[in-house]
């Protein structure tokens, strides 16, 4: 799961009923110190919701730290997985937990009863369901308890709770327990948001389409699909468009991705699918009539996925880096298949392995058919 290339762990699991006897034995004074002195609403000035979410933060200190855990598919600690570079992760597919956005998805799910903020920490970050934004030159003067703290330069790695009185909750890193810490406006700290109060998604956009949500701020919509056309509009923030249809048109690169489909919105304005939450090609999303979408490259076959903080790695193994995270169902190349690593999820068991086009591994659980993809050659 790509929730970060640089980003901290927190480790949230039960390594069997041995060590969770330990743990019970060794840790339980200390987690009912921490709780009752140490996490809980230290500040006045939130909502209800986010004293909700602080407590529900609270109440898993102690838990283990483990990487991709969190991202099930309801809010809840997961079972997680090797990051691909720290020793401290290879044990996180043992330990049942959280990273540092699965606790903050898991808190406001509590909190709401909505399942506000399924995604990553930069997911998080670009949330519509911001109320209000704070930069890291603000500090922690404005923020109350509850209120999402961000790390990172350009793409945000780490997020944590602001509990108020100068003091946080978090899932740090593998290897380590959630915790409460002094808070951290150093270094890559990019600032912080406060999760809407009521809990209610912002409405659809009128007019039909399909709805998605952008990401980025002071993003464009133009009247062609051309960077160098009219602005139509301008958006501060994350917000949700009504995509109408898609086609190829000019390429653009910005924010380290490049792509030349653009989504025309209910509006009749254009824009680059690069600040649109989703895959190049957002999926459902009918061709414009402009373009003819061209054939996947390298001879290979399109093939859908299904399921959420799906991982692609370097090698045909659940332990080799990972390369890319597919937060929702995608549609990936496949160039060829093979026999490799024995992987259980999800209740399948498999040791077929697709090679993207990007020379990337995915487990063949994940693509959408038969064990053994029909028509494509072997490795």
């Amino acid at each position: 799961m790509k929730i970060s290339s640089t980003r901290r762990r927190t480790s949230g699991g039960l390594l069997g009923a041995s060590v969770l006897a330990l743990t019970a034995f060794f840790s339980a004074p200390a987690h009912a110190a921490a709780q009752d002195t140490s996490c809980g609403v230290l500040a006045p000035g939130a909502s209800a919701t986010a004293q909700a979410a602080v407590d529900a933060a609270c109440s898993q200190i102690g838990v283990w730290y483990s990487w991709g855990g969190g991202h099930g598919a309801t809010p809840g600690a997961t079972y997680g997985y090797y990051d691909g570079s720290d020793p401290d992760s290879l044990h996180d597919n043992e330990r049942k937990g959280f990273d540092c956005s699965g606790l903050m998805r898991y808190a406001y799910w509590r909190a709401t009863g909505r399942d506000l903020l399924n995604g990553t920490a930069d997911d998080q970050f670009h949330s519509s369901q911001a109320s209000a934004r704070f930069s890291a030159g603000q500090g922690t003067a404005p923020l109350v308890p509850g209120d999402l703290m961000f790390w990172g330069n350009g793409h945000i790695h780490h997020v944590a709770m602001y509990l108020g009185n100068g003091q946080m909750v978090e899932a740090y890193e593998s290897g380590t327990h959630i915790r409460v810490t002094p808070v951290r406006t150093g270094g890559d700290y990019a600032g912080a948001i406060r999760v809407n109060g009521s809990g209610t998604p912002t409405p659809p956009p009128a007019n039909g389409g399909t709805t998605f949500e952008t990401w980025g701020t002071g993003v464009r919509t133009h009247s062609t699909p051309s960077v160098r056309s009219a602005v139509v509009d301008t958006f501060a923030g994350p917000t949700q468009v009504s995509v109408q249809c898609q086609q190829h048109a000019e390429t653009v690169t910005a924010e380290g991705y490049t792509n030349d489909i653009w989504s025309k919105l209910a509006d009749g304005s254009w824009m680059t699918n690069i600040y649109i939450k989703g895959p190049a090609s957002l999926p459902g999303i009918p061709d414009c009539g402009g373009s003819s979408t061209p054939p996947p490259s390298g001879g290979s076959t399109p093939f859908q996925t299904w399921g959420t903080g799906v991982r692609t790695h370097s090698e045909p193994n659940v332990n080799a880096g990972v390369v890319d995270y597919f937060a929702q169902p995608t549609t990936v190349n496949v160039v060829c298949q093979a026999h490799a690593q024995e992987v259980t999820a999800d209740g399948y068991t498999n040791d077929a392995w697709a090679k993207l086009t990007d020379g990337s591994w995915l487990t063949n659980i994940y693509v959408k058919g038969p064990a053994w993809l029909p028509g494509v050659p072997t490795c």
